[in-house]
């Protein structure tokens, strides 16, 4: 059965008591603040919700991170910014023993880790390592990776703290952890055997234990994560049956979402942060077939040719976000009966184009 776009009568931010928030493409951008991010989680926490920073990234402390968000105006915690580095050295703990070898290859942050989880980090293949664990930094060099592949021909375990293909930079988009990854795979043949990252659903699960303390543990329905990634962010959430928002500040663009499968399809689809304070539109099915969103109408037939239609005093379809989440319904009910969709000529919306 296919699973469609929600809408909301009130905010989420009230509907939802956490926000498990990507940071890159969705709080920033590298250095630079994402628009109307801060504003969007100020409003926020004054209805009530609590907000955790999770990002793939392992290469900063969180402290450095929360200090940087601090800069952008925002107030909070070092412990709300829940880094892969964090999430990988407790996924490692559970597949090693105590004192355990590890050749880290990534940042001082994640060598922290591996320490505080009562397992021994190492630099380089000749310390007989038991494991491997590969993450992105600045300084990762031909070196590292060739001390992993050695270590890994040698029987060591390997690991990642996660596999983005991309990573959002001020000038662009550069190459992520997982571009990094296919030079070790390549040269040793093997795979990772675990990723601490999304898509894995730990990184939101391991975020609502670190955030409740002492307390009881917010139950999955009552969190909310917020991406801008339909193959790491989104299916995370599915895969841990968490509700999610994609927001179009970042790497996700229309095409992909209106032929997203099923594993990649979110909870709700906003412009940017500013939608957690705002009821989220419910797209509808008509019997004919057409669904409706706002003002916007999206339909498609049996051959998949899709009509738009603005309803009076509704403006330009190709520019109105109702339309993508009307037009995204209708594909995705169209790939689910089995429509072929290398035969769709898709609309060219400018929203989150």
């Amino acid at each position: 059965m296919t699973v469609f776009l929600k809408g909301t009568d009130d905010a989420p931010a009230k509907t939802y008591r956490l926000a498990l928030l990507d940071l890159d493409g969705v709080v920033y951008r590298g250095a630079d603040p994402v628009e109307h991010a801060a504003e969007g989680i100020d409003r926020a926490q004054t209805l009530g919700m609590r907000m955790a920073y999770t990002t793939n990234n392992a290469s900063r402390f969180p402290h450095v991170v929360a200090d940087q968000l601090r800069g952008f105006g925002l107030t909070l915690d070092d412990g709300q910014v829940i880094t892969s580095a964090v999430v990988a050295a407790r996924m490692l703990r559970r597949h090693l023993q105590e004192g355990a070898r590890v050749l880290v290859i990534g940042s001082d942050h994640l060598r922290d880790q591996i320490r505080l989880n009562k397992m021994v980090p190492v630099g380089k293949a000749a310390d007989k390592p038991e494991a491997v664990i590969q993450a992105w930094y600045p300084e990762l060099s031909w070196q590292d990776l060739a001390q992993a592949s050695f270590a890994i021909e040698g029987g060591a375990r390997y690991f990642t703290t996660n596999k983005d293909q991309t990573l959002p930079r001020e000038g662009g988009m550069a190459p992520g952890n997982g571009a990094m990854l296919q030079a070790v795979i390549l040269a040793t043949g093997k795979q990772p055997e675990d990723s601490a990252g999304k898509p894995e659903s730990a990184m939101y699960d391991e975020a609502r234990q670190l955030l409740a303390g002492d307390q009881k543990i917010l139950d999955i329905d009552r969190c909310l994560p917020v991406g801008d990634r339909l193959d790491t962010d989104i299916e995370a959430a599915n895969r841990g049956g968490y509700d999610s928002m994609l927001v179009l500040t970042g790497v996700a663009r229309t095409p992909a979402i209106l032929t997203a499968p099923a594993k990649w399809r979110p909870t709700y689809l906003a412009e940017d942060l500013r939608s957690l304070t705002a009821p989220q539109p419910q797209p509808s099915k008509e019997a004919d077939q057409t669904w409706h969103c706002g003002g916007q109408t999206a339909k498609v037939d049996d051959d998949g040719h899709v009509t738009l239609r603005a309803l009076e005093g509704s403006g330009d379809p190709l520019s109105d976000l109702d339309a993508v989440r009307a037009c995204a319904c209708a594909l995705w009910e169209y790939q689910d009966r089995g429509g072929d969709m290398d035969a769709l000529n898709l609309p060219a919306f400018v929203v989150g184009a």
